[in-house]
């Protein structure tokens, strides 16, 4: 196991939501950006090689922010979410074997201004090169 496979991860999600989205899709929090954005957040990634081969899970952390009034806007986001990761995508190195829906954290920040919702997913990726 390695973490070959991680930039084409998150490249193939990023691309999807980029595509699926009408907000932008960030890897790195902006300072201050106004409006409604997701992130692509933290992930931990575990080996799950087999004597099939090479793989590895990741779990990531996709965070949509909001600063619209109610959670509303933020909820419609993070369905969108859900319902574009649910179709397969193509990685440039390896390949999506699964992909799940984990849990969700809803909350209030910076006194009720902003609204976060933290998606976690899990990916199973497999590397036909050995390695994933």
């Amino acid at each position: 196991m390695s973490y070959t496979t991680a930039a084409a991860l998150q490249a193939a999600i990023h691309g999807r939501l980029t595509a699926a989205l009408d907000v932008p899709v960030l890897d790195a929090a902006p300072d201050g950006e106004p409006g409604t954005w997701v992130l692509i957040g933290p992930e931990d990634v575990r080996d799950r090689s087999d004597k099939s081969g090479a793989g590895a899970e990741h779990r990531l952390v996709l965070t949509v922010r909001s600063d619209a009034e109610g959670f509303l806007r933020a909820k419609g986001v993070a369905g969108a979410i859900c319902d574009a990761l649910a179709a397969p995508m193509q990685m440039t190195r390896g390949r999506i074997a699964a992909l799940w829906f984990d849990r969700a954290v809803a909350r209030r920040e910076d006194a009720g201004r902003t609204r976060r919702i933290d998606l976690t997913f899990r990916a199973r990726v497999e590397d036909s090169t050995g390695e994933a």
